[in-house]
Formats: structure tokens, C-alpha cells, sequence
């Protein structure tokens, strides 16, 4: 496996410096980037995309899971924290494990052992189920079936652990979050628009500049995505000259 990009965020500088020191043991860890509050995270992960990020709960104006909730890809997430307070919590929004301040060398080898595995899942998991242009998907909801070409879906969008599948006058509901399904998606043909919708980029009628200098992307059914700022950035990246 390559290097492991890593991201640390955490408001006290003493506490970084402690974990990148931790961190010179493990060869295959790559400290890319560190952050001390949320919002410089979320620009470092945007630009930087890393694959495994040391997070902090308790810091100034937003917590690390309010960093989580405005994440559209999210890396690997180990929590580092003082207090044991929060650690039903950090497993419910899917973190690979939680150390507790001070760290110590034995609890951080076993957390990285399990972003490597989950890591080499991801990567196996993702080349299996990896959907092309050219394919058809079964679609059932309730007693109602259908299967469709991939390249008949206009949009998803999420419904909480359900994703809603827009598709001729079809508005099915399956049990896959938004997430699941990003990462199956041809990014030649489907492109998500913010936390809530990917859209089918043939599908698109035409664009317009929005608020904070995002998108307004009108659909040929006539639906209106918006695209947040950050996946402005990124549409325009991918789509121009």
C-alpha cells in the first residue's frame, strides 16, 4: 500500500506536535496538512483530499462532529481526545477509533492497523462494484420493480439512509445513502452537487452563477440544483478547457 495522506486538526498546537512526533514511527503515515479549527479543515481537505484524518472533538465555535456534517467526502476519521464523553457518538458517525489524551503508541499502532485494512477494503470494494455508462441497475421499492439503463437517471438525492432515484416520471426510494452510490458512479456521467444531490450531467439544460459564488444548475425536467461553492470549484475544474 502507499503512503497514508494524513490530515491532524486540533486547536492546540502541543497536542499536533505530540501526534506528529507519535507519528514519525509509522512509515506509512504521510502528514500532508494540520489544522487548529474547522473551517481551516474543510479547505485543507478539499485541496488536499486526504485519506485519514486525526480529529479533535472539543474546539473552539464548531466540534469536530460539526466538521463531519459538512463534509461531502469524508476521509478516514481516528478521534483524539480528552474525554470519553463523546465516544458512543464518534462510532455512530462512523469513526475507525477514538484515543484519549495522552496517546499512547499501542492504542495508535491498532488504529492504523484498522485504516489500513479499511483502506484496502475500500480500494478492493470500490473496483468491484464500480458501475459504467453502459450499465443497467435493478431498482425495487416496496412491491414495484424496475431495471434501469444508467444513463436514464437524471439525479439522486438523499432522504436520510435512503437515496430517491429520479428516472422518467419514477421517484423510488432505496436503502443506500447518497454516499454509498457516489462511490459507484461513473464521474464521466454523474457529479454531486452538494450534500443532498448528484446529477447526471447530461441531464443538465443550463447554469447559472448563485449566492457565494456557487451554481444554480437547472435540469431539462426543469429541476434547479444548487451547487455549493466548494463543488463549484470543482465542476469548473472538471469541466473546462
Amino acid at each position: 500500500m502507499s503512503a497514508i495522506t494524513t490530515l491532524i486538526v486540533d486547536d492546540e498546537k502541543l497536542a499536533r506536535e505530540g501526534l506528529k512526533a507519535l507519528l514519525k514511527e509509522f512509515s506509512e503515515i504521510e502528514i500532508v496538512g494540520e489544522a487548529s479549527n474547522a473551517d481551516e479543515a474543510l479547505e485543507l481537505i478539499d485541496k488536499l483530499k486526504p485519506q485519514l484524518m486525526f480529529l479533535d472533538i472539543e474546539m473552539p465555535e464548531k466540534t469536530g462532529f460539526d466538521l463531519l456534517e459538512e463534509l461531502i467526502e469524508t476521509p478516514c476519521v481516528i478521534f483524539t481526545t480528552a474525554y470519553n464523553d463523546f465516544a458512543i457518538k464518534a462510532f455512530e458517525v462512523n469513526a475507525l477509533d477514538y484515543l484519549l489524551k495522552p496517546i499512547q503508541l499501542q492504542r495508535l499502532r491498532e488504529a492504523i492497523t484498522k485504516v489500513k485494512k479499511q483502506l484496502s477494503d475500500l480500494t478492493q470494494e470500490k473496483e468491484r462494484l464500480k458501475l459504467t455508462e453502459n450499465d443497467q441497475v435493478f431498482i425495487r421499492d416496496g412491491d414495484k420493480c424496475w431495471f434501469v439503463k444508467l444513463t436514464d437517471i437524471r439525479m439522486i438525492e438523499s432522504a436520510g439512509n435512503y437515496a430517491k432515484i429520479f428516472f422518467d416520471t419514477n421517484q423510488p426510494l432505496i436503502h443506500k445513502t447518497l454516499n454509498a452510490l457516489d462511490e459507484r458512479l461513473n464521474t464521466g456521467m454523474f457529479f454531486r452537487a452538494n450534500r443532498q444531490q448528484i446529477i447526471n450531467l447530461r441531464y443538465i439544460e443550463k447554469i447559472e452563477p448563485f449566492f457565494n459564488a456557487g451554481f444554480l444548475i437547472y435540469l431539462k425536467d426543469g429541476t434547479k440544483v444548487e451547487v455549493s461553492r466548494r463543488q463549484s470549484v470543482k465542476f469548473k475544474e472538471m469541466m473546462s478547457l
